[in-house]
């Protein structure tokens, strides 16, 4: 069972595992990590003011504040987000925006962005698509390629992470993929939080959100990916910008050498 699950998820969703491992390799640079605080409070702000301040009422927003947590981000900076988010200043202001295109190497693109200006927020990311040899496009373009699923990736090592697998599987995980140092394991939307909770009663979960897999991949050479890598990582500093998704593949043997420049 678990090694149907380990090439399943092996063949569609390869790209994802391989450009977050390489990520959370780098870690969130200092300079950095005023940003994210701000980009995930702002995801806190909105899902208040969607459905209210309610955690056990709120999906949305019981998984923004978990990311917030799982990310470090100091227990006043959440509650003032959710105060903003509950009408007590101007949070009404943003607006999500989902914005599709492809990148270097004809990567497809999903952008997920909060804004005040949706105007400044085209134009900067166009830009930053075109540096790049990309281009914006229509709705719906490259979404198609996308499907909402749940991500746990739990800290593990090779002698325990079948048992994480097994009891992921148990709690109605759909993939699994086991790697050296950590187990990435796949659910659906719904089943997300339970999952969560069965895994976390024993192990150490470095993350659990959801996130936009791809279907198919485009697998890239080694200085193409690193082009696209760059061009991905410049795509999350925007301001406005929340989250990105891309169907960006690579070899094992480019994988390594990618983690080894970081």
């Amino acid at each position: 069972m678990v090694a149907v699950l380990e090439f399943m998820s092996r063949e569609l969703m390869s790209g994802h595992s391989k450009w977050a491992q390489i990520k959370r390799q780098k870690g969130v640079a200092d300079a950095r990590r005023g940003q994210l605080f701000t980009k995930l409070a702002r995801e806190i702000t909105v899902a208040v003011r969607q459905g209210g301040a309610v955690l056990e009422n709120n999906i949305q927003l019981r998984l923004a504040v978990q990311k917030a947590r799982d990310n470090n981000m100091p227990s006043d900076n959440i509650e003032r987000a959710i105060k903003k988010g509950s009408g007590e200043s101007d949070a009404g202001a943003l607006t999500e925006v989902l914005f599709e295109g492809y990148g270097p190497g004809g990567i497809a693109v999903l952008i997920e962005a909060l804004t005040d200006n949706r105007n400044r927020t085209v134009q900067d990311i166009r830009r930053m698509l075109t540096r790049h040899g990309g281009n914006l496009g229509e709705s719906g373009c490259v979404s198609w390629l996308f499907e909402n699923r749940g991500v746990i990736t739990v800290e593990s090592n090779t002698r325990d992470s079948e048992e994480i697998a097994l009891r992921a599987i148990d709690a109605g995980a759909e993939d699994v993929k086991t790697e050296s140092d950590y187990v990435e394991i796949y659910t659906r939307p719904e089943d997300l939080e339970p999952v969560r909770h069965a895994v976390e009663e024993s192990e150490h979960v470095i993350s659990a959100e959801l996130s936009m897999l791809p279907k198919t991949t485009v697998l890239l050479d080694e200085s193409k990916a690193v082009q696209a890598l760059n061009f991905l990582d410049q795509l999350e500093e925007l301001d406005d910008v929340q989250r990105v998704f891309s169907n960006v593949d690579f070899s094992d043997a480019t994988s390594e050498k990618l983690r080894d420049r970081t």
